[in-house]
């Protein structure tokens, strides 16, 4: 076995990209570390994320979040709110169902629920979560299951995980479509 060269990687990125995918946006609720997201920011081009609103906090484009991503933010768009609730708003009128990852009360497994179609994923506040207003938001919240002492996952961690969630359920069903 031997490491891809950059035509090898090309090919194999040009695969997966024909697999088709769903629309896939996020939101960020307060996120306030520019290091996080940054880090969001890298995966999220690297998912092809159609749009990422930002419902208050950090920016991709402020220079901590920006060497973090390593130049990857200028493959993403996105647009800033005042607020979480604003930024919700927006992502459902792009047409979008609103999924949360936050370790709340009748949360779900995220593997557990429907990730296909047009989804906005939402992760929230380093020290706080989702807000309560963007908790009532969401059409589904889901957690990530963990095995470990650790009470929960950096943000930059989960929005990573969900963010692959979403593709290989739309990978494994690229047909599927919701309303």
């Amino acid at each position: 076995m031997n490491r891809l060269d950059s035509t090898g990687l090309k090919r194999l990125h040009r695969e997966w990209r024909r697999r088709g995918h769903g629309r896939l946006a996020l939101v960020l609720d307060r996120v306030q570390n520019p290091l996080n997201v940054g880090a969001i920011a890298r995966t999220a081009a690297a998912e092809r994320v159609e749009h990422v609103y930002l419902g208050g906090g950090a920016s991709p484009e402020e220079p901590k979040a920006a060497k973090t991503s390593m130049g990857t933010e200028r493959y993403l768009s996105w647009s800033r709110f005042d607020d979480p609730a604003a930024a919700l708003e927006a992502a459902r009128a792009d047409g979008y169902r609103i999924v949360g990852v936050e370790l709340a009360t009748q949360a779900r497994p995220l593997h557990e629920l429907d990730l296909t179609g047009p989804v906005a994923l939402v992760v929230g506040n380093e020290d706080h979560g989702l807000s309560t207003v963007t908790l009532d938001g969401c059409d589904a919240v889901g957690f990530i299951p963990q095995l470990g002492r650790v009470g929960s996952l950096n943000v930059a961690a989960a929005a990573a995980i969900a963010m692959y969630e979403a593709r290989r359920q739309q990978w494994t069903a690229p047909n599927q479509t919701h309303p």
